[in-house]
């Protein structure tokens, strides 16, 4: 079942690539948020949570503009098989263009966010981090390059050294009390170290040239992906918008946080895979059966990761945010536990957007997203009435709506039924059905002892019995899945 993640069995060469694609984007991905949530337990006792609030805004405004930092180019040069180094150049070419423009606007679109907020230091901290625009597209294409040919082992360098950079800056300039500035040129040393590497590691030197023709093919396929783009950056950010207007910078930090440890430990998680099944999908576009093989181990695979982390967030939420964050933060507790159901939803078939993609389709991808719009504004606003949790239980709602109605639709453009992908979730749930109760019960048996000595206690019961469950009914999928990304043949772009 692994080895149809992404590819015929027959096609031994990309299967090791995409098997050994999974294995690096994961180990980039755990790697680095494990620096990052150690970052962040370190400067969550060292700044305010007015100093979080404040970044957070400026990420929301940068989030907001980024989705027109290459018009969907990225995505088009990874689908494209021909002209391909000469449709490079000119994406290049584009994306500076773009960046140079997007840090330039920041400047006067500032002043408009500082007032929307009510805070006028938005203005200054925007500004500053609106100069990684130019910083990243230096560097945009090297990585592109990576992720059409599934080489996440060189891109392993540059990601990480992004996130250490980033860190050890954040937390020493936090130490020598620069506040909300420490998190801000963290932002932009670490940008600039990962466009330092992945130029070193890559020795694909772009020109500075607009290929018109090329230009028109990539901007075709490019509108579709962006103008979903658009739409999905605005659904993710209009809960921090609306938390931030509504309860101000405080409140959005408590938010903020709430949320990053789903996103950390589950939502990251399926934008690592997808940065390997998109291309993989997009490599047997023309084979349907194939594809829908993947798709169905694809649900199955993502599951059995999304299952014991959502739980686990459920049920130890309170030691979680006692450990990570520390007491100053036991108002991210009732949050945490909804958006851990919401990210566990949001993983139901998230990668079957990617196969819309692949077969040249993103339309459907954009009408999913536009009927998630229409949905997620009330149910966030009618939320909103109960503070912040009701805000967390609108953005689940959401989320449920549009799984249902892209499950159901998938069914015909897959050729997948909804009892086929049910059938993928029945290990995972049987791990659930082991964990949970033993969880609750170390839980329980703990509840009187230092959270520090509890939660590694709770995150052991929990692991031991989940796994010794995914031994029994999975072992056959685990081996090959070592098998897929033990190989050591190789191919990589020059």
């Amino acid at each position: 079942m692994i080895d149809d993640l992404v590819l015929p069995k027959d096609n031994s060469q990309i299967t090791r690539k995409a098997g050994r694609g999974i294995f690096w984007n994961f180990l980039t991905y755990g790697l680095g948020k494990g620096v990052i949530l150690l970052t962040t337990s370190i400067l969550a006792r060292l700044l305010t949570k007015g100093d979080f609030g404040l970044v957070a805004i400026a990420v929301v405004a940068i989030n907001y503009l980024s989705v027109v930092k290459d018009l969907g180019l990225g995505v088009a040069l990874i689908q494209r098989r021909e002209d391909v180094n000469e449709a490079a150049n000119t994406v290049f070419t584009i994306n500076l263009a773009l960046g140079l423009f997007l840090s330039a606007i920041v400047i006067p679109l500032a002043p408009v966010f500082a007032i929307y907020f009510n805070d006028p230091m938005i203005t200054p901290v925007l500004r500053w981090l609106g100069v990684s625009f130019a910083i990243n597209a230096l560097g945009s294409v090297h990585v592109i390059w990576l992720m059409r040919e599934l080489d996440y082992r060189r891109k392993f360098i540059p990601d990480m050294g992004n996130t250490i950079v980033k860190g050890v800056t954040s937390i020493g300039l936090a130490y020598a009390g620069f506040g909300v500035w420490a998190l801000v040129y963290g932002q932009i040393l670490g940008a600039l170290a990962s466009v330092i590497l992945v130029w070193i590691i890559l020795p694909w030197r772009p020109r500075l040239t607009v290929n018109k023709k090329i230009t028109g093919t990539l901007m075709k396929f490019g509108v579709s992906v962006t103008g979903g783009d658009i739409l999905s950056v605005f659904i993710d950010n209009v809960d921090y918008v609306i938390v931030g207007r509504l309860f101000g910078l405080e409140a959005l930090s408590v938010y903020t946080l709430a949320y990053r440890l789903p996103e950390m430990l589950l939502i990251g998680n399926l934008w690592v895979m997808g940065g390997v099944t998109f291309p993989a999908f997009s490599s047997i576009q023309n084979q349907p059966e194939e594809m829908r093989r993947g798709v169905l181990a694809s649900v199955r695979l993502i599951q059995l990761i999304a299952v014991p982390i959502s739980l686990g967030l459920l049920i130890a939420a309170d030691p979680i945010v006692r450990v990570v964050f520390g007491e100053q933060w036991l108002d991210a507790i009732p949050v945490l536990r909804v958006l851990a159901i919401f990210a566990w939803v949001y993983s139901i078939g998230y990668h079957i957007g990617d196969v819309y993609k692949a077969i040249g389709r993103p339309d459907i991808l954009f009408k999913l997203t536009v009927m998630t719009l229409i949905v997620i504004i009330p149910a966030i606003l009618i939320g909103s009435n109960y503070g912040m949790l009701g805000i967390a239980w609108g953005h689940l709602v959401a989320v449920l709506i549009r799984r249902i109605i892209s499950l159901t639709l998938a069914t015909r453009f897959i050729k997948v039924s909804i009892i086929d992908i049910i059938k993928e979730l029945k290990p995972s749930f049987l791990g659930a059905l082991a964990m949970a109760p033993i969880t609750l019960a170390v839980l329980y048996l703990t509840m009187n002892i230092n959270p520090f000595v509890q939660l590694p206690l709770v995150v052991l019961a929990g692991a031991i019995s989940y796994l010794s469950v995914l031994w029994w009914v999975e072992r056959d999928n685990l081996f090959r899945l070592a098998r897929a990304v033990g190989s050591r043949r190789e191919t990589s772009p020059d």
